[in-house]
């Protein structure tokens, strides 16, 4: 007898994460699963060597960056397809990565009818083109969002929708101590891709020497995601020649400061609902390309870009965005933290409110279980 066969997708490191977790759980749930697929290194270890790692090149970021990459990715593509036809796998679980993964889908729905598209960690649609929702309901067998509005958005336009709660639960809950906020440190948290680095640190450390300035026993600490993003940002930080000893920069400990620090200004993104969930007053920052800000200006349908904001309704944190992620906005921003423990303690009631949304622990166990609902139909 055949043994079932899922085939992954991921293009980004946290979807990397997320792949090799949910495919420890799709082996627990379906015995005998042959798990194929392109994501990243964990997903390859989860998958004993199946899968081909991408990431690291895949992971670029707004339309103006992906059009300079075209004929590149135009090639992984091509090469993906025929890999998924030759397969022929049962499923297809697609994870987030939403301008390649959809294409796929449209794709692998022409030429595989049988083969069931799940969509793993739902591409936010709901703000930036509603109008692909229905199209994607005559691609889709299944969606498995991670934020709770999400379930109704897509169930309204009749594509089956189980919400399993937010992955990075799991992660956090596992991180969690009972270390004591340190009220003269501040955390400085640049982002995970390079560009990110490039725009947003330089950023921070001006913020950081105005800061110093009035608060000259104020102590800031940047992890980097990686150690060549470290290496960039000692580059960055000799560059503007900011004294070594205030600012100390460190690799892969962003969860451990969010809970020591007693407030921080961080690139939109993850990270934003990782410092929610523990607690972390901050600030949200956002700049990218100019072309691609003023391209989404015009597709994005939504009052906030920090998830925080969007998961509670309305401004838990305050955004910074473009012309106005400069040093004398967040320095106002963290000088609040600062100098008001109500305020603080009150961003901080919402803050816990917010991530209480994220769900339980264990949403890769109840993704493969609803993969293994739709594989049953």
């Amino acid at each position: 007898m055949r043994s079932t066969s899922i085939y992954l997708i991921a293009g980004e490191v946290s979807g990397d994460t997320h792949g090799a977790e949910l495919m420890l759980a799709l082996k627990d749930a379906i015995p005998g699963v042959q798990l194929l697929g392109t994501g990243g290194p964990e997903m390859r270890e989860s998958s004993g060597g199946n899968t081909r790692d991408w990431v690291e090149d895949a992971a670029v970021m707004g339309i103006w960056e992906v059009l300079k990459h075209y004929s590149w990715f135009k090639e992984q593509f091509d090469h993906m397809l025929k890999e998924v036809i030759e397969a022929k796998p049962d499923a297809l679980v697609l994870i987030d990565y939403p301008g390649f993964n959809l294409r796929m889908a449209k794709a692998v729905r022409e030429a595989l009818p049988k083969t069931k598209i799940i969509y793993y960690i739902s591409p936010q649609v709901w703000a930036w083109n509603k109008g692909r929702i229905p199209k994607m309901a005559e691609l889709l067998d299944q969606m498995i969002c991670i934020f709770p509005f999400e379930k109704s958005i897509f169930e309204g336009a009749g594509l089956p929708t189980d919400f399993v709660g937010h992955p990075i639960v799991d992660e956090l809950i596992e991180k969690k101590t009972t270390v004591e906020r340190d009220p003269k440190l501040v955390g400085l948290f640049p982002g995970s891709r390079e560009r990110e680095v490039a725009r947003l640190f330089p950023v921070m450390l001006e913020t950081a020497r105005r800061l110093s300035g009035e608060h000259p026993s104020l102590r800031f600490q940047a992890p980097a995601a990686s150690e060549k993003l470290g290496e960039q940002m000692h580059l960055l930080l000799d560059k503007a020649k900011f004294p070594n000893e205030l600012v100390k920069i460190t690799v892969g400990d962003s969860h451990a400061l969010m809970q020591n620090a007693s407030c921080g200004v961080i690139a939109s993104g993850t990270a934003t609902l990782e410092a929610a969930y523990y607690g972390l007053p901050y600030c949200l920052i956002y700049r990218i390309a100019w072309p691609t800000y003023f391209i989404g200006k015009v597709l994005i349908k939504v009052d906030y870009i920090g998830l925080v904001n969007i998961l509670a309704g309305k401004q838990v944190v305050e955004e910074f965005i473009q012309g106005d992620a400069d040093p004398c906005h967040i320095q106002h921003a963290l000088d609040k933290f600062l100098a008001d423990s109500e305020f603080t303690k009150k961003v901080q009631t919402e803050l816990a409110k917010t991530a209480a949304k994220l769900g339980e622990p264990g949403c890769h166990k109840r993704a493969a279980e609803s993969i293994v609902k739709v594989l049953a139909r």
